[in-house]
């Protein structure tokens, strides 16, 4: 068994990006392209005459596939793409509402732009636009056409062994299903973009990537600002402040609570002082990126109520070695199911209280999906952005630990297509495996490239970061 211990530990300053990535329009070319290229492997039901379209949902929150495939996230309103299929010439339909219209051009792609006023908020214009139907007629989809539809989420086949369950909004799937005239004739597809192996976003080409290291040494930058920065008596709010968050979009909404509301894990910060002795727990979470870390605001066990004193010995010690054992088997290769099983082999004691995936993939979307489950057979492969994602929910006075940060997963090709590409991204990336490597003591495989500037850092005593937790040589 791996042996961990407290120390004091010198935290490297990996540094900032100064170099943004930017994915390219052949890039956004070749998404649509591989986007059209499934349509022609999935069985279309009996009453189909044509496979007529794909048609991809989003809106704020459910921004990642349209943005995957065309650079543009829906801002405020609804947006559909709807990609012929079957005739790559033609220009897939961006359809959006009035506030869309004028943000259309961040895409580097030549869309064929379509006002659709209904997808505005209310109260705004309406009655200069076509209708729904007549939008999807004029993209080609009609009677016994056969359409795959692309939102957020997708069914299992014992939930859905027609595919025909969807979770986009009905308005839109009655319209589908009306013009096409048969309910199976509109099929859910987002497993083709989310599935944790073959999905179009479970792998990631090199400038992909480079988006997320930049996300994430800023998302991770945040929180060693609160780590170094953090004193008794300041409002959360003050405490968010030490990000110096930049306005990269979030994945997720920004997470800072301390005392009694941090036990829930979720909450927004507000203007409650936080006190000597308070668990605290914070993440913030950008495109390609989340990074948490969880503890109390003290400077050692003394300073902590006499019945956890224990802490580290009882919580956060034996989910660090778990932790490390993690990052030690992760790879390319590997089955979901050994890093579940190394969790679980560690801190799967009910007392510990994890039952989430211990891991998962990450995109724009914090969560993708995970291949990370029990007997999951799901091998990893170069490409995979994947987030550490362990969290303990004791229940308890020892409330929990965490070091939630993101990696990926590069083959040796990758690997030297990365290095000439972005050369000062690869420099953090191998000072960070240095680091993890040299100092913590966690032997990473080569595939193995870390995005955090905080890589598996773990201050237990969060008014004391110098003091972490490492592998004891």
């Amino acid at each position: 068994m791996t042996q961990v211990h407290l120390t004091q530990i010198d935290l490297p300053e990996f540094g900032l990006p100064t170099v943004e990535p930017k994915i390219p329009a052949q890039t956004y070319e070749k998404r649509l392209a591989a986007a059209r290229s499934r349509f022609p492997t999935i069985s279309a039901p009996a009453g189909a005459k044509t496979m007529a379209a794909m048609v991809v949902y989003g809106d704020r929150e459910h921004s990642a596939n349209i943005a995957y495939l065309t650079g543009f996230d829906p801002r405020f309103e609804e947006a559909m793409l709807i990609i012929p299929v079957g005739y790559p010439s033609t220009q897939p339909t961006l359809v959006v509402g009035n506030e869309g219209w004028g943000y259309v051009p961040i895409s580097p792609l030549a869309l064929n732009r379509v006002l659709y006023q209904d997808f505005s908020l209310l109260g705004q214009p309406r009655g200069n636009s076509a209708s729904l139907e007549e939008i999807f007629r004029q993209a080609g989809i009609e009677k016994g056409s056969f359409v795959g539809v692309v939102g957020w989420k997708y069914f299992g086949s014992a939930e859905s062994p027609d595919r025909t369950q969807l979770e986009i909004p009905s308005y839109i799937v009655d319209t589908l299903r009306a013009l096409t005239g048969q309910t199976e004739l509109v099929h859910n597809l987002t497993d083709e973009f989310m599935d944790p192996y073959d999905g179009l976003r479970a792998n990631n080409d090199v400038d992909q990537l480079a988006s997320f290291e930049f996300a994430a040494s800023h998302s991770s930058q945040a929180l060693r600002n609160v780590l170094f920065g953090l004193r008794p008596g300041m409002t959360e709010y003050e405490a968010v402040r030490l990000m110096q968050y930049n306005g990269i979009p979030l994945s997720a909404h920004l997470m800072l609570s301390a005392g009694d509301r941090a036990k829930m894990g979720l909450p927004s910060p507000s203007m409650r002082v936080i006190q000597q002795g308070d668990p605290l727990t914070m993440a913030l979470g950008l495109w390609g990126s989340l990074n948490a870390r969880a503890g109390f605001a003290v400077r050692n066990a003394e300073e902590l109520p006499e019945n956890i004193r224990d802490y580290v010995d009882k919580l956060a010690a034996p989910y660090f070695r778990a932790v490390v054992e993690w990052y030690e088997h992760v790879g390319i290769g590997v089955a979901g199911g050994e890093l579940y099983d190394i969790i679980h082999r560690n801190i799967g004691d009910p007392f510990f209280g994890v039952s989430l995936n211990p891991g998962h993939l990450i995109h724009m979307d914090e969560w993708v999906h995970s291949p990370i489950t029990k007997n999951s057979q799901i091998r990893l492969r170069s490409g995979m952005a994947l987030q550490v994602d362990v969290i303990p929910a004791t229940g308890t006075p020892y409330f929990t630990s965490n070091i939630e940060d993101g990696i990926a997963l590069a083959d040796e090709d990758l690997r030297a297509e990365f290095a000439a590409k972005y050369p000062e991204a690869w420099g953090r990336i191998q000072a960070r495996r240095y680091f993890m490597t040299e100092t913590l003591g966690i032997r990473l495989k080569p595939e193995v490239l870390p995005f955090s500037n905080i890589p598996a850092f773990l201050p237990p005593y969060m008014l004391n970061p110098k003091m972490a937790m490492a592998v004891a040589k």
